[in-house]
């Protein structure tokens, strides 16, 4: 730019008849006036650093002023605000981890439910899985009843001691038993449908693990019929899967949502 200023004088100049005295003069004056700009630029910026300075300080002074208990415009409000959103932020921590440690601890069970039912998996006798976010321990039917009936066999009631074994080690939960059959119409003269038959394997199912030690308090019994196949009824390997029992961990009550908001305001 003071190259060009130069040149732009020097053209200036010598169309306006100037004297190489005179425009040297000007061309110094130039040079002098660049270097005053520089120098406002100069005393600009530091004005303002110190202006920044300044604010850094004044906002320091205002911590100062609210640890001293003094009056400061809007600082108790926007003191309460901060307050309100660390709480929040701390019920929402809390929460986070509460969840964390449920779901270590639902982890832990499931790893105990698979170390101690090893062998029973490893023979076919049963497996263990996760149906809808809940742990389930799924066995056949022909271990536990003759095709139609719901008289507990003896290898079925077998299986069964052992399972009461793992569960009565497993503290604070609840279990259900639920029956399943197949889409093949059920009629007799004790059973009108699979839902009847579903229900009463399920009872029986329990009755027999409260006969051998199971709390009576931690257990219920469902029938569901063929509603939940877990493969196509279309084949008789299909068919055989779904006939079955489960035994379903059911989730305690703090690990459910809370629902409780939805409350406020009816009546």
């Amino acid at each position: 730019m003071r190259s060009m200023a130069m040149l732009l004088v020097a053209l200036v100049a010598v169309g306006c008849g100037y004297s190489e005295e005179e425009m040297q003069a000007k061309l110094g004056r130039i040079s002098e006036l660049e270097g005053l700009l520089q120098d406002a630029r100069n005393e600009s910026e530091e004005r303002q650093t110190r202006i920044q300075a300044l604010e850094t300080q004044n906002s320091e002074l205002g911590e100062r002023l609210r640890a001293l208990g003094q009056e400061v415009e809007g600082l108790e409000s926007e003191r309460g605000d901060l307050q309100s959103s660390l709480d929040e932020t701390r019920r929402a921590l809390e929460e986070l981890r509460q969840r964390e440690r449920q779901q270590a601890e639902r982890l832990n069970v499931f790893r105990q439910m698979l170390e101690r039912f090893a062998s029973m998996i490893a023979a076919g006798r049963l497996r263990v899985r996760i149906v809808r976010n809940r742990m389930v321990i799924e066995l056949q039917n022909d271990i536990l009843f003759a095709s139609g009936r719901a008289e507990l066999q003896e290898a079925g009631e077998e299986a069964l001691r052992e399972i009461v074994g793992v569960l009565n080690s497993i503290q604070n939960r609840q279990f259900q038993v639920a029956g399943h059959t197949d889409n093949v119409p059920m009629h007799s003269s004790r059973f009108a449908s699979n839902w009847e038959l579903s229900t009463t394997r399920a009872v029986n199912v329990v009755q027999f693990m409260i006969e051998n030690g199971m709390n009576a308090e931690l257990i219920s019994a469902a029938g569901y019929a063929d509603t939940q196949p877990v493969v196509s009824n279309a084949t008789p390997e299909g068919r055989a899967q779904n006939r079955r029992i489960e035994i379903v961990l059911v989730p305690n009550l703090d690990e459910l949502p809370d629902l409780s908001s939805l409350m406020e305001g009816s009546s």
